[in-house]
């Protein structure tokens, strides 16, 4: 039986559910997963099979000592990781020095798999944790590989030269990402980066059409994500002020929790907007659907992204939705078509858009009483469209069940159980 390794910064997380989905589906076809987290994860998993088998955490004394001598039994084999980290490069001492203590980590992660038998390690994002799965693949002289999403490819892509090189295979959640790993790593093997869509469950029942709203009933923005300044949720907070000062009557709601919620707070205050805009914490995703019923237009304001999941779920279910034009979003996005694209951190560009919304959702609304308007059912047609276009595009382009079955495809087609050795030098060794 095939056994893989999949490793994640931290396993389970609520954020992150398509690595258990990823799992699940391997699994599924026979695969044996040893599931391995670096951090403790913060909550677990309902489910017992998806709890890691492995933490890794704060190491034991006689882990330490056992991984220790596994790199002296097999230092030629770090000894180009390490060469990297101490003579090439342009990284500051500070990164060099936690490149050398998660080389060590790696090892400690490869003594834990010794008893697993494990062919191969997939570590998801290319943050810290890439470079622990990376050592501890050359410690065991098996193979190694990883999915980059968004931030951990564009934002901190530290040496992201060394773990190409090192990876087996490298899978991508969109064209975007894969075009730039081509552009700025020439020398990686484009036969190596693949493209693997996320996807979201389609709703068992179709989203009903809104009833529609009276005139003084409030323009309801719903806005999902970490509270974290990637996110830039303030971007949003003084959007809602302009529209503020502009007379529009609307609700706010922002889900999610993280480190931005006191600036937030703060900046909700001065802005005089807190009966306007409410942060709602976590949302257990249960009570999702509830949320993407109320809102007119789900907003996405990242200065980062990968493909969000949280377009994906709005326009399952038929939702408006507005996004920056950046990364990989217009695979999903379709301007005019599936939903509404901004210019990146152009405010006047996104509060123009949100009142083209709230122009057509009133129009719409008015339809009953003034249908002989032919610019009032054009605005109804124009929002039937794109909700119907939002929602063929996910079924068709980001379904999970069907971008799983294609991944473990993937996947398995890439995976070989071991039969040899990795070499002991390479071109970066012998350059020391």
């Amino acid at each position: 039986m095939l056994s893989i390794a999949y490793l994640a910064n931290e396993f389970p997380c609520a954020v992150e559910p398509y690595v258990g989905e990823e799992i699940e589906e391997l699994r599924r076809r026979g695969t044996r997963i040893v599931t391995g987290s670096v951090r403790k994860p913060s909550a677990r998993s309902d489910g017992k099979a998806l709890e890691p088998e492995i933490v890794l955490g704060l190491p034991s004394v006689m882990l330490l000592g056992k991984a220790a001598w596994l790199c002296i039994r097999y230092w030629g084999r770090i000894a180009p990781l390490i060469g990297r980290v101490l003579f090439h490069g342009d990284e500051g001492p500070f990164k060099r020095l936690k490149a050398i203590a998660h080389t060590f980590l790696g090892a400690c992660y490869a003594v834990a798999l010794e008893d697993y038998e494990v062919d191969h390690i997939h570590v998801h994002h290319g943050y810290f944790g890439s470079w622990i799965g990376m050592t501890a693949a050359r410690l065991l002289g098996i193979g190694f590989s990883m999915t980059l999403h968004g931030s951990d490819l564009l934002l901190h892509g530290t040496y992201l030269d060394v773990k190409l090189e090192n990876c087996k295979f490298c899978l991508t959640v969109s064209e975007y990402n894969r075009r730039h790993i081509l552009d700025r790593y020439p020398a990686v093997d484009r036969e190596k980066v693949e493209v693997t869509r996320m996807g979201v469950l389609l709703p068992e029942k179709p989203a009903l059409e809104a009833t529609p709203k009276g005139s003084e009933e409030p323009f309801t923005l719903v806005a999902v994500g970490r509270l974290h300044p990637v996110k830039d949720h303030a971007f949003l907070v003084q959007a809602c002020a302009q529209l503020h000062a502009l007379g529009v009557r609307f609700e706010c709601f922002i889900a999610g929790e993280g480190p931005e919620r006191g600036p937030l707070m703060s900046l909700i205050r001065k802005f005089g907007l807190d009966e306007r805009i409410s942060l709602l914490g976590h949302v257990p995703r249960e009570q999702m659907q509830s949320l993407y019923d109320r809102a007119d237009v789900v907003v996405l304001t990242s200065r980062s992204e990968g493909i969000p999941l949280v377009l994906m779920e709005a326009m399952a279910r038929r939702k408006i939705v507005l996004a920056p034009q950046i990364t990989g979003i217009p695979e999903l996005v379709i301007a005019g078509k599936s939903g509404f694209l901004y210019e990146p951190g152009n405010m006047e560009d996104f509060v123009g858009r949100l009142l083209f919304v709230h122009s057509l959702i009133r129009a719409k609304n008015s339809l009953d009483q003034r249908s002989r308007y032919p610019h009032i059912r054009s605005a109804a047609t124009l929002l039937q469209w794109i909700r119907h276009g939002a929602h063929v595009q996910v079924r068709h382009n980001f379904n999970r069940q069907q971008n799983l079955e294609s991944f473990a495809d993937l996947f398995l087609r890439q995976v070989k159980p071991r039969n040899e050795s990795i070499p002991d030098e390479n071109f970066v060794l012998q350059q020391i």
